[in-house]
C-alpha cells in the first residue's frame, strides 16, 4: 500500500514542535529547551548494560533512537541544535555520520566523549528547561523537568502531526507483516517461542527494537493479560492463540492484538467473531467531542451483551456492569493514547496547565479519561477473559448466580479474547490505521 513520505512532512512537524516549545518555555520562564537523549543503564554489580531506551522527548524531535549521550537544544527564534555523540570505540557499533531527511534542519555538532557536550550547551543551566531522567545529568545540566513545561508539552503530544501519523502508519505495516507470520506459525503447530521468533523475523525487529515485549499466548495463557513467558513446547491440543504485538518506525509505535481459534473449535471462533464485530463498532465510535470514558463504559455493555448471548452470564449487561461482574470478564481499559510511547502521556490531563480527570468508579485500569479530539490516536482493545482469580471474586461478592459456571468451564481452556486496532480521531469519521493494512 502507498504510504505518505515522512521526510516530506518533517519540516512542518518541526514547526509545530517549535511553536509548542515557545509556549512551554514562556509558561515556565525559561530561555532554552534542553533534551538529553539518555544514557545507558548498567546492571547492578556488573558491566552489562540494559537495552537502551531513548528519551521520548528527544525522539519526537528526531528520528534517532540509538544515540545515547546526545543533546537537543532549542532556543526560540533559532535553528535547533543537535549535539551528536559519535565516540571513538572498537568495542561497540558507533552511530553512523548524521544523515537523512532531518539533517538539513539542525545545526549539528559531533562530539567524541559525553563531556564535550558541556561546551556546546547554553551557558546558564538555570535558564534551561532540561527534560530527562536524573541519570542524564552532565555537570551542572541536571534535568529539572519543570512542571509547567512538561504539562504543556505532554498535553499537546496527544495531537499528532501528519509526520507522526505517517510513521505510525509505517509501524502498522511492519506489525501486520509480523501478525500474519505469527498466525501462520500457530496454524503450523509452533510453540509460543517459535511464534515469537517468526514474528520478529517477519517484522525485522528484535526485542530491543520492538516497542514492547510481545504477548504470545496459547490456550489458557491468554487469560494472563501481559503473558510474556514464551513456552518452548506446544500444548496438546493447541486450542487458541492470542497475540498482542507491535512494531516501531523511527521511534513511533504500533500496538495490535488479534485472537485465533484452532480449526474445529467453532464455538470459540464464534465468540471471537462476535467480539471482533463489536470492536469494529467501538472503533467507528471514535469521534471528536466523544468522551473516551463513555466509550469504555459502552464497551462493557457491548461485551456483556455478547456474553449474555453466549450463555456465560445470566443477567442483563446493565446489571453485570452495576454489580462489577463485567469487570471480571473485561478487567482492563478500552485503550490508551499511543505515539512516541506505547502508553502515551497525558491520558488523564484536564488541560495543558495540569490537573487530572479521574477514572470512573470501579474502572481502575482505564488509561485515558479525556474527551476525544481530532489528531488523537487511541487504541481500541476490548477483551473477554476467563480468569480464575477474578471469577472467584465474583463468587465471594455474592454474584455467583449472575454466571453460568458450566459455560465458564467450557471457555476457560481458551483463556480469552482481545482485539486491538489503532484509530485516528478526525473531524469526521474515525480513521482506523490498522484494519486497512490487514485488508491490503
Amino acid at each position: 500500500m502507498n504510504l505518505p513520505d515522512p521526510g516530506a512532512l518533517y519540516s512542518d512537524h518541526l514547526g509545530v514542535l517549535a511553536r509548542r516549545a515557545d509556549e512551554a518555555l514562556a509558561r515556565g520562564g525559561f530561555d532554552h529547551l534542553v533534551v538529553p537523549s539518555g544514557r545507558l543503564h548498567y546492571q547492578l554489580f556488573d558491566d552489562r548494560d540494559y537495552p537502551y531506551a531513548v528519551n521520548p522527548q528527544f525522539k519526537t524531535w528526531l528520528p534517532l533512537t540509538r544515540l545515547p549521550d546526545s543533546w537537543l537544544v532549542y532556543t526560540p527564534g533559532r535553528r535547533p541544535q543537535l549535539v551528536y555523540h559519535q565516540p571513538h570505540d572498537y568495542w561497540h557499533a558507533v552511530p553512523a555520520a548524521p544523515s537523512g531527511w532531518w539533517v538539513e534542519h539542525f545545526d549539528i555538532h559531533v562530539i567524541r566523549t559525553p563531556e564535550e557536550a558541556l561546551a556546546l550547551l547554553p551557558k546558564d543551566p538555570a535558564r534551561c528547561a532540561i527534560l530527562g531522567e536524573p541519570q542524564s545529568a552532565l555537570g551542572s545540566f541536571v534535568p529539572n523537568n519543570p512542571q509547567p513545561v512538561i504539562d504543556y508539552l505532554e498535553y499537546q503530544r496527544a495531537f499528532k502531526t501528519p509526520y507522526e501519523i505517517a510513521l505510525m502508519r509505517q509501524a502498522q505495516v511492519h506489525a501486520v507483516r509480523g501478525h500474519r507470520a505469527a498466525e501462520a506459525a500457530f496454524r503450523a503447530g509452533a510453540s509460543e517461542f517459535g511464534i515469537h521468533m517468526a514474528y520478529c523475523s517477519a517484522v525485522g525487529q528484535d526485542a530491543n527494537e520492538l516497542p514492547y515485549g510481545n504477548i504470545i499466548a496459547l490456550d489458557e495463557h491468554a487469560a494472563v493479560l501481559h503473558y510474556t513467558d514464551l513456552g518452548h513446547t506446544t500444548p496438546q491440543p493447541a486450542r487458541s492463540f492470542l497475540i498482542d504485538a507491535g512494531a516501531s518506525a523511527h521511534g513511533y509505535a504500533s500496538d495490535i492484538t488479534r485472537t485465533y481459534a484452532a480449526a474445529g473449535h467453532d464455538e470459540f471462533q464464534a465468540l471471537i467473531d462476535a467480539v471482533d464485530a463489536a470492536q469494529r463498532k467501538m472503533c467507528a465510535a471514535v469521534r471528536g467531542g466523544f468522551d473516551y470514558k463513555q466509550l469504555h463504559v459502552d464497551a462493557h455493555l457491548a461485551l456483556m451483551g455478547i456474553l449474555k448471548d453466549f450463555g456465560v452470564i445470566t443477567v442483563s449487561p446493565e446489571a453485570a456492569l452495576a454489580s462489577g461482574v463485567s469487570a471480571a470478564f473485561f478487567p482492563h481499559g478500552i485503550g490508551h493514547l499511543i505515539g512516541a510511547q506505547v502508553h502515551d502521556v497525558a491520558g488523564f490531563a484536564a488541560s495543558d496547565r495540569g490537573g487530572r480527570i479521574e477514572r470512573p468508579a470501579g474502572h481502575p485500569y482505564l488509561r485515558m479519561t479525556r474527551v476525544l479530539e481530532p489528531g488523537m490516536v487511541v487504541t481500541i482493545e476490548p477483551g473477554v477473559y476467563f480468569i480464575d482469580m477474578l471469577l472467584d471474586e465474583v463468587k465471594q461478592a455474592g454474584n455467583a448466580a449472575s454466571v453460568d459456571w458450566d459455560r465458564v468451564d467450557f471457555f476457560r481452556p481458551y483463556g480469552g479474547i482481545r482485539i486491538e486496532d489503532e484509530v485516528l480521531c478526525t473531524d469526521g469519521e474515525a480513521d482506523n490505521l490498522t484494519r486497512p493494512v490487514f485488508a491490503a
